[in-house]
């Protein structure tokens, strides 16, 4: 009869586990979206790099603008990476510590309890230092902006060019 007792408290460990489990599926799912972030933001930056021109021209100063905002959105990203890996590793250590105290038959829900909320902590802050990469990209967005001529607006250029489209709008 002993046997079944332990079989019945590592089943329920397991169903305890479960939703950890599943916690983890999700953050190796924003993980995946970090780090694909992060790869494009690289891939940008290399390719600025080989394009700067020498010699201090226009061009030049703004791409390494660019540069610096390419270089603060992946510090973002790192940023957030590094949260949501720490994120993971505490889950991980959750499900450890609900295994061992079931073996040991201690009581660990302080602990568990501990380990969570500084899981959801991590998680929090990862999910903000995500937010700002993404604040800081959207803000530095320019589409189709570069082949206006200066003194041309998005909504409407100085030669008149969208005067329909802001009449209707008017209208």
């Amino acid at each position: 009869m002993p046997q079944d007792t332990g079989v019945t408290a590592v089943a329920h460990v397991i169903q305890l586990a479960v939703a950890p489990v599943f916690l983890l599926t999700g953050i190796g799912a924003m993980l995946s979206v970090m780090t694909s972030r992060l790869a494009r933001v690289v891939d940008r930056a290399r390719t600025l790099e080989r394009e700067v021109p020498p010699g201090g021209t226009g061009a030049e100063t703004e791409m390494i603008s660019e540069l610096s905002t390419l270089s603060r959105r992946a510090n973002l990203i790192g940023r957030s990476i590094t949260l949501c890996t720490i994120t993971a590793l505490l889950i991980c250590a959750v499900i450890a510590v609900l295994f061992v105290g079931a073996f040991l038959q201690v009581d660990t829900a302080t602990t568990v309890a501990l380990l969570f909320i500084a899981a959801m902590v991590a998680f929090f802050l990862g999910l903000l230092m995500f937010l700002r990469e993404i604040l800081l990209a959207t803000a530095t967005l320019r589409i189709g902006l570069q082949q206006l001529p200066a003194g041309d607006t998005p909504t409407g250029s100085a030669t008149g060019h969208h005067k329909a489209g802001s009449q209707r709008g008017a209208a």
